[in-house]
């Protein structure tokens, strides 16, 4: 086997352990075995039928059989395909070549060797076998990374919501929030990005050459193809897409890779954040023994996991992008342009896959400095000129905005400075008492109650 040192791409070579994960749906052999699937299926359906003559139906021992040889399909059968196709220069037809010859001596399979991939085309099989694939990396590998991701998230939005922090918009302070209430606003988008990525049903289509059941209906003049296509789609939990060329139009794919990048998108936010406050001291890194930080400067920790999560997740979204606005289109009744594209699938789920992953490593090393927050907080009284001349504009006060700005705009401001001009106020005295009471650290407003309830 060539060396991971020789692999062209990263996700094959540097990445390879951490994605073996997302191999088991999406490599090559994956596919192979997912057209396999759909293959045996189909003909299962087809000899379950009564009303196709021709075809007997098989025992229950040839069914387990015949699914058995899906449950153990492994890299010595994709080998196999492999070199038919290197024959055939075709890879669907090479499956079906492959299952003539695995189940040669299996008597009731092979008197129905006719009938395997009967009046199919091969998008019939691969518009399935990409569904099944997305289908499965989502629910078992994608969907759960995200999941840790949020879990951890919310952990620190609960742990942190009483942690005063500076906010900073436009890069300046800005009103105080918590460190905790500023994790929770990443939970939820997070949730509902990943309700939008769980959301989509994924479509699929078994009809023939151009979407018209020509070749089924020639063989079989009164029987309900439809009917029996939509029921053979639906039983492999998606979406039956009655209206196609000869391919399945993918919309709901592009839908998918939208939702993925969506969720990815949020993420980058959350990387380039996280990077920010670990720079301005609000977060140590855990140093983790053996680990260099710069190889000249020995005291760095530097936020590497947030920075290969934010490439990552930006080389993903750039081939999500491309395959959801690339595969809904085809010429006329098909091209073989989506068939090419749709070999990268794993490409675009596997960055998104690393960058997840980094991320999470990066969520788990990272330790509050409360005195980094309090620090900042403390050296910018200022902020405190938003709630002076909010309670000022309450009590018909003149000119609360431009009093506060002449006094704060521009400037540092000392807790004294601002207690003597809160002192000078013409409001009631219980008001003026909570605002001389009032500190950055204690101006957080529903910060923390917001952080605890997500």
């Amino acid at each position: 086997m060539p060396s991971a040192l020789n692999a062209l791409s990263p996700l094959d070579g540097r990445y390879h352990k951490q994605l073996s994960p997302l191999t088991a749906y999406c490599s090559e052999a994956a596919l192979i075995r997912y057209r396999v699937r759909v293959e045996i299926e189909w003909l299962i359906a087809l000899a379950q039928d009564p009303a196709l003559a021709e075809i007997r139906a098989f025992s229950a021992a040839t069914v387990a059989e015949l699914r058995k040889a899906v449950t153990d399909f492994g890299e010595t059968e994709a080998a196999r395909v492999k070199e038919i196709e290197s024959r055939t220069n075709h890879d669907v037809k090479a499956i079906e070549y492959w299952l003539q010859e695995r189940f040669a001596a299996q008597t009731e399979v092979a008197a129905a060797a006719g009938f395997i991939h009967f009046a199919c085309t091969s998008e019939d099989i691969n518009n399935l076998a990409h569904a099944l694939m997305l289908s499965e990396a989502r629910e078992k590998v994608m969907l759960p990374a995200l999941d840790q991701i949020v879990d951890k998230l919310r952990t620190l939005a609960h742990e942190l919501a009483d942690a005063p922090m500076l906010a900073r918009t436009h890069g300046q302070a800005a009103t105080p929030t918590t460190m905790g209430k500023e994790m929770a606003n990443v939970v939820h988008r997070l949730a509902r990005a990943r309700a939008g990525i769980a959301a989509v049903r994924l479509a699929g289509k078994i009809n023939g050459a151009v979407g018209n059941y020509n070749a089924h209906l020639i063989a079989y003049p009164g029987f309900d193809w439809e009917g029996f296509a939509r029921n053979f789609v639906e039983a492999l939990n998606l979406e039956f897409n009655p209206y196609t060329t000869q391919i399945e139009p993918h919309d709901t794919l592009a839908e998918l890779f939208d939702a993925c990048a969506r969720a990815n998108t949020v993420l980058i936010d959350l990387d380039r954040d996280i990077w920010g406050y670990v720079s301005l001291g609000y977060f140590k890194q855990r140093v983790i023994a053996g680990e260099v930080g710069s190889s000249t400067m020995p005291h760095k920790v530097n936020p590497i996991d947030f920075e290969n999560s934010e490439g990552n997740l930006g080389l993903a979204n750039a081939v999500l992008h491309h395959l959801s606005a690339k595969l809904p289109l085809s010429r006329w009744q098909r091209d073989l342009t989506d068939s090419t594209v749709l070999r990268n699938v794993g490409v675009a789920l596997g960055y998104s896959f690393l960058g997840l992953v980094s991320c999470l490593k990066g969520l788990n090393k990272l330790e509050a400095n409360p005195a980094a927050l309090r620090a900042d907080l403390d050296a910018t009284w200022e902020v405190l000129a938003e709630a002076v001349q909010t309670v000022m504009r309450r009590y018909g006060l003149p000119e609360p905005y431009e009093q506060l700005k002449a006094l704060t705009r521009g400037k540092g401001i000392t807790p004294e400075s601002l207690r003597q001009f809160i002192g000078q106020l013409a409001v009631p005295e219980a008001e003026r008492q909570r605002l001389l009471a009032l500190a950055p650290s204690t101006y957080t407003g529903k910060a923390a109650e917001l952080a605890r309830r997500i």
